[in-house]
């Protein structure tokens, strides 16, 4: 790596689709240590936003192009591709970001990590959900709803016209659909929460024409906790639920609205200097991932519940996680072993979903 008075950890980043324009190339931008220097796209309208938006950073073909150029690889391409491009970086001596999820299988999932600890490299994904402001409320809370009973979790949208692409339209080696897609978000969360898993049961639908991978979903969680978990993802909620609904015996929190941190990157903002390292707000102000007070949460009981404020989303603590693995020997900001450990879950749901039947899994290996 280099020295902590460089210029910045170079990093090259592989496509530059939503994932990579939106979420990764800001972010990264934006982060004290961090320098974008390399972005892979073939298609020449992407390219050109790369040259407008990162003047800085050369535009290449293929993801070979980058072991030269940079100190970090983040992949951000099709999650087909994420398990053998990972690969080649770590074969090239680079630590690697990947973009959830980590794999498609829970054993190709452990084999990287395997991979990458055996070569001593930073694997880490990129679950920035964990960062969402109203989950990080939800954390702060915990011990205020007493023993959670039931955790209920959305991620709906109202998408009756399919846009198209591998996610809705390619086929199972893909690794395309809601499960994976906003339930790798879920799951995460839910694991984070309440603990390892015993049992799962799933439902997974198609509801569009022209689609090919689920886009109705809903998974049932036992945790060994004796927490159940909820969760629902869709692109055909003509509805939205609450974002939580978290039901404890003492109290409990409810939810409505996301984060608003995908929607100000999708704007062209960014974090700026105020909202990274020990100085940025810890409240509920009017910086980077603040949320007004109309979105606020309640925490109390029927009838008698008040608002709570909404932790401010950090979404920047990722990449800043990512800089303090690298330069200073910290742990990495998402352990690859919990994104395996998530792959297993969404793997067991997708059998159960086909399989129309609750599946059990093993003990989690200490």
């Amino acid at each position: 790596m280099p020295p902590s008075d460089s210029p910045g950890i170079r990093v090259g980043l592989t496509g530059f689709g939503p994932a990579g324009s939106f979420f990764h190339a800001p972010l990264i931008a934006a982060t004290p240590g961090l320098r974008l220097t390399a972005v892979v796209t073939r298609d020449p309208a992407r390219a050109e936003r790369v040259r407008a938006e990162h003047p800085g950073a050369d535009v290449v073909p293929a993801a070979d192009d980058l072991w030269d150029r940079c100190d970090l690889v983040v992949i951000a391409t099709p999650n087909r591709t994420h398990v053998p491009l990972a690969t080649e970086a770590l074969k090239a001596g680079l630590p690697v970001v990947v973009d959830k999820p980590l794999a498609g299988a829970a054993a190709e999932a452990r084999d990287l990590v395997r991979f990458a600890r055996d070569r001593g490299l930073m694997l880490t994904v990129f679950q920035n959900r964990r960062w969402d402001g109203d989950f990080l409320t939800l954390r702060r809370l915990l011990p205020e709803l007493g023993e959670v009973h039931r955790f209920e979790s959305r991620f709906e949208r109202w998408r009756p016209a399919p846009k198209g692409g591998w996610r809705e339209s390619g086929g199972p080696e893909e690794i395309g659909g809601t499960l994976y897609d906003l339930g790798s978000h879920l799951v995460d969360q839910a694991l984070r929460l309440f603990g390892p898993v015993s049992q799962v049961y799933a439902e997974t639908d198609v509801r569009r024409a022209g689609v090919r991978n689920d886009d109705d979903a809903f998974v049932a969680l036992t945790h060994r906790s004796g927490t159940r978990s909820h969760l629902w993802m869709s692109a055909v909620a003509a509805n939205l639920g609450p974002r939580f609904r978290v039901l404890g015996s003492r109290a409990s929190y409810v939810k409505w609205g996301l984060d608003p941190q995908e929607e100000r990157l999708r704007a062209g903002e960014r974090p700026d200097a105020a909202d990274f390292g020990p100085g940025r707000d810890s409240g509920a102000g009017t910086g980077w991932g603040a949320e007004a007070s109309g979105g606020w949460g309640t925490l109390g009981v029927e009838g008698d519940a008040r608002p709570v404020p909404t932790e401010p989303g950090a979404y920047q603590r990722f990449y800043e996680g990512v800089v303090a693995c690298l330069r200073d020997g910290a742990p990495p900001p998402v352990e690859p072993d919990d994104a395996a450990e998530a792959i297993a879950v969404l793997e067991a749901a997708a059998l159960s979903a086909a399989r129309g039947q609750v599946v059990t899994l093993p003990d989690r290996e200490e």
